[in-house]
């Protein structure tokens, strides 16, 4: 199954690879996994400047196919000379003269023409001269991606999707879809708090215009991925169930990183810690068990419980007791 990546034009496999968690293996072991698969007929890769190793291992994996697949990454630039160097380093890795769609990495406001800033004036220029084919965006807060979406100055958008969105979410694919802007799903399996990709593939298959990255760091979990692309068809009444009683049983616990639950009286960093079990479980765990983590997990002890985050929050968690889950769990780590 493939689909039209919107008005990037670029025809590309219904499910795409999401590079996060191969930075996670080691060189030797994550190469054979990125070409396994391209092999198998993905032909669109995401990754980013922020995921350490990632884009050097795509870059010595497939770069003798490079115009054979769709390629994707992205930056966390402040400003437009940061974007330049970021694109320099991501051409040198990745081991190409382009890059297919290049994104700007969650930002907190969607940069723009005359923001002072220059990000946006500096994508043009790489666009211009050849080295990037067009600009996306990606993000956690609703507000942010439908007006990046508005706005007209992105090809596409990155957004966390699954079945356990809700209906705001939904109505910011359908408002992709009536834009022409690619949609590309990332988180959906919720990090890895979803383990049936079964339904999950069937639940995306029936929108036509997102295109799921699903990240991969294991073979086995790439055979998964594929056996279950094999199935076109949206969800059966076995998988309907198993969706309503996740919604149900889980919903409340997704912590999407936002950051609207923002400022802490506290000083927790509540978009990092709420969501610490599974960063423990997708990314190197290494870098979250450092003693400087460690001081800022325990600051959950200090939560004053005054509901602010709470209240902040757009999409309904309990910020506290997930705050307090998530601790419980880190420490099983370190104890």
């Amino acid at each position: 199954m493939t689909t039209v990546l919107g008005r990037t034009g670029f025809t590309v496999n219904k499910n795409g690879f999401g590079a996060l968690p191969v930075q996670r293996r080691s060189m030797e072991d994550a190469i054979p996994i990125l070409q396994s698969a391209f092999d198998a007929g993905i032909n669109f890769f995401d990754t980013a400047r922020a995921y350490s190793d990632s884009e050097e291992k795509i870059g010595r994996a497939l770069s003798h196919e490079r115009s054979h697949f769709v390629l994707a990454t992205k930056t966390t630039a402040a400003t437009g000379e940061t974007l330049k160097r970021d694109l320099e380093t991501s051409l040198k890795l990745l081991k190409t003269d382009h890059i297919d769609v290049y994104q700007f990495h969650n930002p907190e406001h969607y940069p723009q023409p005359d923001d002072g800033s220059g990000l946006y004036e500096a994508a043009l220029e790489a666009k211009r001269a050849g080295k990037i084919r067009f600009i996306g965006i990606t993000n956690h807060r609703i507000a942010v991606a439908r007006d990046a979406v508005q706005s007209g100055l992105f090809d596409t958008l990155q957004y966390p999707f699954s079945y356990l969105s809700d209906e705001k979410e939904l109505e910011l694919v359908k408002l992709c879809g009536e834009k022409n802007i690619g949609f590309i799903a990332m988180k959906a399996l919720c990090g890895g708090l979803l383990n049936d990709i079964n339904t999950s593939v069937s639940f995306m298959n029936q929108y036509t215009n997102v295109v799921p990255i699903w990240g991969i760091q294991t073979m086995d979990e790439l055979s998964q991925m594929l056996n279950a692309i094999k199935h076109e068809s949206g969800p059966d009444d076995t998988q309907k169930k198993r969706i309503a009683d996740d919604r149900s049983e889980l919903y409340g616990t997704f912590c999407r990183s936002c950051g609207y639950c923002a400022p802490c009286p506290a000083d927790i960093r509540i978009f990092n810690c709420a969501r610490m079990s599974l960063l423990l479980r997708r990314m190197p765990p290494a870098q979250w068990l450092t003693p400087e983590w460690q001081a800022e997990m325990f600051k959950i002890e200090k939560c004053q419980n005054c509901g602010a985050c709470k209240k902040r929050c757009p999409y309904g968690l309990d910020i506290p007791v997930l705050l307090k889950k998530n601790l419980e769990d880190y420490k099983s780590f370190i104890f």
